[in-house]
């Protein structure tokens, strides 16, 4: 039996979801026919805290959306240096919107907004146009960091002072809002756009939201149609969406306790590991003479799986199909590796 613990992607529907996609009700949604995806697009809306939302193919096709409704080609958008969009999404901000980026290293993950105010463009015809600022919560090559909504308000307050509207990359936002026991919309209320994903530790098998305010949706869906998002019966992928959100988002602290034990295992290992707050565990291989690569070979061997970060970092993902004998299972797997 494998132990994969590479991504909360790898999670599959529930045995309600399932039977959701088998009974939902469909039309065509290009036509806005489809009353499974305008019930979970309200849904979405509201526990968003915004007045519309979008069912997008992917968390990168809700960021790619957004850049391209909120820029116009040749404008500039700040983000943290290691964020999702910048490190993961195939230079589409480039390819597609033809915008420029200016990375800014925050402090795990987080953006600061007096590096925000310094970086923003003043008006001078030999710059491009600062037209917006992206933030990630919980930011993944921080190892699942959360941004607290304070944080989130100042580099907010700070952009819309310049003019530049705000997108969250809120992929595992609900993460955020569980471990700091806060409602989502804390975090959502300082952002003009915020896209979350469905398919990760929610469970659901396809899918991602893209919430704004009414106008901003209305032009995304030009831009989803565009890049060839207009899907027609989409309730059967919908339906599950529905369960994600209104089902799924609680039992989230089960995946961050697992996340803390497995940390906690590997310190007493002797293995150097930075501070868990969600589902991510980012762990050194140096001390133990291995690669990540190397480290990952002889996990693989031996029924764990897990991803490389850097060339001594790697990267563990709990959800839900781990249990607690999985890691503890991994952890007796992993001394292995260190005393062989």
């Amino acid at each position: 039996m494998t132990i994969d613990l590479r991504s909360d992607t790898v999670t599959k529907p529930t045995e309600a979801m399932i039977r959701a996609m088998a009974e939902a009700e469909v039309g065509d949604d290009v036509y806005g026919e489809d009353p499974t995806v305008n019930r979970l697009e309200s849904i979405a809306a509201e526990r968003l805290g915004k007045e519309a939302a979008m069912f997008v193919t992917s968390g990168t096709q809700g960021n790619q959306v957004a850049v391209l409704t909120h820029c116009v080609s040749g404008d500039e958008v700040i983000m943290e240096a290691n964020s999702h969009i910048f490190y993961y999404e195939g230079g589409a901000v480039a390819a597609l919107a033809g915008v420029q980026t200016r990375t800014l290293a925050g402090v795990r993950g987080a953006l600061q907004a007096a590096d925000v105010a310094r970086a923003i463009r003043g008006a001078d015809i030999h710059f491009p146009r600062t037209r917006l600022v992206c933030m990630e919560n919980t930011h993944n090559r921080a190892g699942g960091a959360v941004v607290a909504p304070e944080q989130m308000e100042a580099v907010y307050e700070t952009a819309k002072r310049h003019g530049a509207a705000v997108h969250l990359d809120g992929a595992r936002l609900f993460n955020a809002a569980v471990a700091l026991g806060r409602d989502v919309t804390e975090f959502t209320r300082h952002t003009d756009s915020v896209t979350v994903c469905l398919s990760k530790g929610l469970s659901a098998p396809v899918g991602s939201i893209l919430a704004g305010d009414r106008a901003f949706i209305e032009e995304a869906r030009w831009w989803r149609k565009k890049l060839g998002g207009g899907l027609r019966q989409a309730g059967y992928l919908a339906a599950p969406g529905i369960l994600a959100l209104t089902e799924m988002t609680e039992r989230l602290q089960e995946d961050h306790a697992r996340a803390r034990m497995l940390a906690d295992g590997l310190r007493k290992l002797g293995l150097h590991v930075e501070p868990v707050e969600t589902n991510i565990v980012l762990v050194r291989t140096e001390s133990a003479g291995l690669t990540a690569e190397q480290f990952l070979a002889r996990l693989a061997e031996r029924g764990v799986r897990a991803v490389d970060f850097d060339e001594y970092v790697v990267r563990f993902t709990t959800h839900r199909h781990i249990g607690d004998q999985d890691i503890l299972k991994t952890l007796e797997i992993i001394e292995s590796v260190l005393t062989a």
